[in-house]
């Protein structure tokens, strides 16, 4: 089977079991961006990618910090595939993304890529659990699946106990617990975080990021974007991005 099909067969079920874990187990690196730019046309032009060179290694818990305008937005894009470079290639575990069709890494983005949000994103009308379920339909598992998956990421997030609450009965902290569950329950390959941390007070920040800590400790393979210095210490490289440029790498 070829590179990208195996990619692929990890959102048909329990049939891309075997590839999933052979592609989780491939070597290489998770992400490299060789000289990525991405650029929109104006009024005015902006060019919020210039010349970007990234590699992520698997196991890597990588913190990109920069200010508002930075590019950390259209970086975050970029590798959770919901935007394509301009120039410059993309090669996610060693295939070259900008080569597929939407539907090819929407699929991939389902199974392979969780993402968490500042604001969370959950759905008021549902509970928690079903909250958590929706990563397992995008995945294309079915329900029977979902739920004891879900069931274990809540578990994991020290949630089990609120599986049948609404969002809005939640803390903060508690919600984007929700979200981290939600993002890994399917067992990505990759975590994109969005400012994780950014509409909780201090004490809620400090639990995230010590679950951030543990995934890290698990193996899960993390980028961060993030503006705030503190939050990306925690992390164990750092990048930073100015005026579309990575201009440091630690």
């Amino acid at each position: 089977m070829t590179r990208i099909a195996g990619l692929l067969a990890a959102t048909e079920g329990p049939d891309g079991a075997a590839e999933t874990a052979a592609a989780a187990a491939a070597p290489g690196p998770v992400i490299r961006l060789d000289d990525v730019t991405r650029y929109f046309p104006g009024p005015p032009p902006v060019n919020a990618l210039r010349g970007v060179d990234l590699t992520v290694e698997r196991g890597d818990y990588l913190a990109i910090v920069g200010p508002s305008g930075s590019g950390k937005s259209t970086m975050l894009n970029t590798l959770g595939l919901l935007d394509r470079p301009s120039t410059g290639s993309f090669l996610f575990e060693g295939v070259d993304v900008s080569a597929l069709s939407d539907d090819e890494r929407a699929a991939i983005r389902g199974r392979a890529i969780g993402f968490v949000f500042q604001s969370f994103h959950l759905l008021p009308t549902r509970t928690v659990l079903e909250n958590v379920m929706l990563a397992g339909a995008y995945a294309g598992l079915g329900r029977e699946e979902r739920e004891p998956l879900a069931r274990a990421a809540l578990d994991r997030v020290g949630l089990a106990h609120r599986v049948g609450f609404s969002p809005a009965t939640l803390s903060g902290g508690e919600r984007q617990r929700v979200a981290i569950a939600r993002a890994v329950c399917t067992s990505p390959r990759l975590l994109l975080a969005d400012e994780p941390t950014g509409n909780l007070d201090r004490e809620n920040s400090a639990s995230i990021m010590r679950l951030f800590d543990e995934l890290g400790a698990e193996g899960l393979t993390i980028v961060m974007i993030t503006h705030d210095e503190a939050v990306a210490a925690a992390a164990r490289r750092r990048a930073r991005m100015h005026d579309g440029r990575l201009t440091e790498l630690l």
